[in-house]
């Protein structure tokens, strides 16, 4: 299933990278986003996460109380006015459910926009289409949590 989404942060495109290779702003996601545990780390210009969540109540009989979501975002180099691409790679621990995709940070909207483009899987026979449509909510309320946490660190 193919899912997007669009952030728009009000700030010049190298203070949006830079927030976003921030250990501490990935940590203060984790924990807006509810986690029960976790861990961030930064590599250079590739993040990794490792979230455990509640599982959503629709999945929760099929994947049990809790999710550990680990999710490795690798950068590229700035461009033009300090546009970047970064490949997106997330999977749910224990479970066949994984996301592809791309994020575009570049100028535009309030300062810059990131946009999301993936390929959500849930590789079940039968009824992975339907898990995918259930799964791609939650997936898509991380990144409003990343919207809400990247305006409020960037007015600091």
């Amino acid at each position: 299933m193919v899912i997007t989404t669009h952030l728009d942060f009000a700030a010049e495109p190298d203070a949006v990278f830079a927030m976003m290779i921030d250990q501490a702003y990935l940590e203060e996601v984790c924990v807006a986003s509810e986690s029960i545990s976790y861990d961030a780390s930064v590599s250079g210009s590739t993040t990794t996460t490792s979230r455990t969540l509640a599982a959503p109540e629709s999945a929760a009989r099929f994947t049990g109380a809790e999710l550990t979501v680990k999710e490795e975002v690798a950068w590229s180099g700035a461009g033009a006015g300090g546009a970047r691409t970064a490949n997106l790679s997330m999977t749910v621990l224990g479970q066949p459910v994984t996301l592809k995709g791309r994020l575009d940070l570049a100028p535009g909207g309030r300062g810059t926009v990131v946009d999301l483009t993936g390929e959500l899987k849930v590789a079940i026979p039968f009824l992975g289409k339907k898990l995918e449509q259930a799964a791609a909510p939650a997936v898509l309320a991380g990144f409003r949590t990343q919207q809400r946490v990247g305006d409020d660190w960037l007015t600091r």
